[in-house]
């Protein structure tokens, strides 16, 4: 059987691991959260108290850092909040130093703190889940509090089911 890139797992060997790795990530959600699925590289989850859905997400390649980045689309029904994007940060942002969040030729500016970064608004937050739902990657790109360019990358498979899975893990009363 053909090796995968180099990784040394052959095409049933990677299918065996992905299924283990899914079963893991559903397996260690905390008391009170549901998962709803997984979807390529995104999951969908709900808590139960306070009740939020999201869709949750892990860089392609993580490089270093003293925190787990990720990349996620909230949904806060008791709030009326129908999709708020967050980030996490795997190293603190250089004060007062610009974010933005690209999509090959189009960017975003983000608001942020030392490691969380959010849309400004409720309406970028609806413009960057329309380019997330249509793009393929994305890739948050920032300063360090060392001064270093930093960026986290994360692959779109699966983004919009997850979405919608967290939608609809929401909706139900």
């Amino acid at each position: 059987m053909p090796l995968l890139k180099g990784r040394g797992l052959t095409a049933n060997g990677a299918r065996i691991c992905l299924v283990l790795c899914a079963l893991l990530l559903v397996g260690a959600a905390p008391p009170g959260r549901t998962a709803l699925g997984i979807f390529s590289g995104w999951g969908a989850f709900r808590d139960a108290n306070p009740l939020r859905c999201f869709a949750i997400a892990t860089p392609e390649r993580r490089s270093g850092g003293t925190h787990r980045s990720f990349a996620s689309v909230a949904i806060w029904p008791r709030q009326h909040i129908n999709g708020q994007v967050h980030f996490r940060l795997r190293e603190p942002r250089a004060p007062n130093s610009p974010i933005r969040l690209i999509f090959g030729d189009r960017s975003f500016p983000l608001v942020a703190a030392s490691l969380d970064a959010w849309a400004p608004d409720p309406r970028a937050d609806a413009a960057i889940i329309a380019a997330m739902r249509s793009g393929t990657s994305m890739r948050i790109a920032w300063v360090s509090k060392e001064g270093r360019d930093r960026s986290d990358g994360y692959l779109l498979a699966g983004v919009a089911t997850a979405i919608d899975a967290a939608a609809l893990g929401c909706a139900r009363r």
